[in-house]
């Protein structure tokens, strides 16, 4: 299992945004970004570092896409 970087919730909107994603619409504290068929929500808790399965989600869906 790879290990991946500790990121927080803008650096991972960059991340998504880099990697061809558009901002479709947000509700409260979380993003919803897409490309495609593909969908990625973020939780967005200012300096709060994001939960492991969120990152590790987040790299498997911009492989996917």
């Amino acid at each position: 299992m790879p290990e991946y970087p500790k990121l927080t919730a803008k650096e991972a909107e960059k991340i998504l945004l880099k990697n061809g994603f558009i901002l479709l619409r947000s509700r409260g504290s979380h993003k919803i970004y897409g490309k495609n068929n593909c969908r990625m929500v973020l939780p967005f808790h200012s300096g709060k570092i994001l939960h492991p399965k969120i990152i590790k989600k987040m790299f498997e869906i911009i492989e996917k896409c």
